[in-house]
């Protein structure tokens, strides 16, 4: 039995144990293609990186379509073109030294009709796409370019001096602050609206043409499609999400490399939404944004549409610069459930496991299994649970100042989402902000979470506010202050046991609120701490049970 089939098995056994659903692994429906192969350069294509190729590879595409299927070859060489459609049947490969470049031109990108972070909105066409189509590929050794600094806002905070004085020098308009650089004035104009590319009645076409450079496309998108294959490519330089599989079935995602440089705006590496059935294997993430991103809807839209993401496989998978290594949400209003994710490695990824959302939301994420974690030089969480998620980027910026969500208990509606059922076990942390971190808004807790077997090096403990039925078992904080090692706020039914700890930390664990109840701590030697136990804001020592 190999290591993923051993991990599935441990998970089948912790779900039954710790009263969560015990599910099967999903089986992924492979592609096939015939192996007749169809070259580009027969309809007229040129690697001279100057002659747009669109017509040509569409045409090549159409061609092997229609006859069938089959592969569609892109040779070595240097390939400027605008939009790729792929069609039915179609594996679009690219040859070792092939570089698919995407032309910076907007008039080759046309509006259409699209979807962005869970709402149907107006986009410029995505480099490359597929609607309804069944068994499609993008497979080989090449590299696909979105020429993405065409398409995005860049703040100067992220820049050197003179990368800013290059950037700005090269065309485009600095906002009357000095702080951001945009591609055009309709950009920047495009920009102090609220979502001007959402689709409504009131809208016009002029409208849309208005603030189109604004409307940046993803560099994959792959729409209501049915087997799927990513293989060997590597994609990067998007101008918005990097990949983003939509209401798709039966996808693999193998041996791919993603790409974008680390201030691109929205700069996702994948972005898995509404899909049923995904395996993403032994691949290598380094963006802008969020890496393995899981999504599924926003707000009401997203409840309306109602298509969780669900039965996935992550593994094998190392993601180094990213908002967040394996994230959750924020737009996760259609649910996620039946996750599983095994042996990964985050490398200085803003935060390690991240699960967002916010009030409005709704939607209920589930039955996640993340098993054999690494982590090194993590600057925020290094597992992260919130509901206060207030879309700003997870590491504040030099100067930045940021204030905390007033906390008030609301009425619990279709809008309130909800986190539950959750296994996290062997995570090994080098280097973070904080061990980890679980916040719930008071009408409705984090729930039923088991967090087992991790060794989490931080400058901070474990920070638990709003959540019930959580489980610390087997954990090592090796923290920097221990003034508190544990803070618990307006949480019950926790149980830590055989927390370790640095010697002579100030306080173990402080527990706060006139919510908090039910807190069990067992087989954990409390005397290495100068103080055991503080209790603030109508806690009290009958609380928390010591065995």
């Amino acid at each position: 039995m190999n290591n993923w089939f051993k991990a599935a098995a441990v998970f089948g056994l912790m779900a039954c144990s710790s009263g969560l659903l015990a599910q099967k692994l999903p089986v992924i429906q492979p592609t096939s293609f015939k192996k007749d192969s169809t070259y580009i350069t027969r309809f007229g294509a040129l690697a001279d990186g100057q002659t747009l190729n669109t017509q040509a590879i569409n045409a090549a595409i159409d061609a092997c379509n229609k006859k069938g299927g089959g592969v569609v070859v892109v040779p070595a060489g240097l390939w400027l073109t605008g939009p790729i459609v792929l069609k039915s049947n179609v594996n679009l490969h690219l040859k070792k030294g092939a570089l698919l470049q995407f032309t910076k031109d907007f008039n080759q990108y046309q509006l259409v009709e699209g979807n962005w972070e869970g709402i149907p909105q107006m986009r410029n066409q995505s480099p490359v796409s597929a609607t309804n189509a069944t068994n499609i590929a993008i497979t080989g050794y090449g590299v696909i370019d979105g020429g993405g600094e065409a398409w995005r806002q860049v703040r100067k905070e992220k820049l050197t001096e003179s990368q800013w004085k290059e950037w700005t020098t090269g065309g485009g308009v600095v906002s009357e602050d000095g702080k951001s650089w945009y591609p055009s004035e309709q950009w920047l104009k495009a920009s102090k609206m609220k979502n001007p590319g959402e689709i409504t009645p009131d809208k016009t076409p002029e409208f849309y043409k208005s603030v189109k450079d604004f409307l940046r496309p993803n560099l994959i998108v792959i729409t209501k499609c049915k087997k799927v294959l990513l293989e060997g490519v590597t994609f990067q330089n998007s101008a918005a999400w990097c990949l983003h599989p939509l209401m798709s079935e039966d996808l693999t995602v193998r041996n791919v490399t993603v790409k974008n440089p680390w201030f691109a705006q929205n700069g996702d590496g994948i972005d898995v939404e509404s899909c049923n059935r995904v395996l993403i294997d032994n691949s290598s993430f380094d963006v802008g944004d969020d890496g393995l991103c899981m999504k599924s809807g926003r707000d009401e839209a997203g409840r309306k549409r109602g298509l969780p993401t669900e039965n996935v496989i992550i593994r094998d998978c190392k993601v180094y610069h990213a908002h967040g290594g394996f994230v959750i949400g924020s737009e996760m209003s259609g649910g996620a459930r039946n996750i599983w994710v095994n042996n990964c490695t985050f490398i200085g990824t803003d935060i390690g496991l991240r699960f967002k959302t916010t009030r409005g939301r709704g939607g209920i994420v589930e039955n996640i299994y993340v098993n054999d974690i690494q982590m090194i030089d993590i600057p925020g969480e290094a597992i992260l649970f919130d509901m206060y998620y207030m879309s700003v980027d997870p590491v504040a910026l030099a100067g930045e100042k940021r204030e905390l969500p007033k906390v008030e208990k609301l009425p619990v509606d279709e809008g309130t989402p909800q986190f539950r059922n959750f296994v996290v076990k062997n995570v090994v942390c080098n280097g973070a902000a904080k061990g980890i971190f679980i916040r719930g808004i008071p009408e409705m807790h984090v729930k039923d979470v088991r967090i087992e077997d991790c060794i989490l090096q931080a400058d901070k403990g474990i920070d638990c506010q709003e959540a019930s039925g959580i489980s610390f078992k087997n954990i090592t904080i090796l923290s920097k202050e221990t003034n508190p090692v544990v803070d618990i706020i307006n949480s019950d039914h926790l149980t830590f046991d055989k927390l370790t700890y640095k010697k002579d930390a100030d306080l173990l664990f402080r527990v706060a609120g006139d919510r908090t109840k039910n807190i069990s701590i067992q087989h954990t030697d409390a005397s290495k701490a100068k103080d055991k136990i503080q209790y603030e804001f109508g806690a009290t020592a009958q609380d928390v049970t010591i065995k």
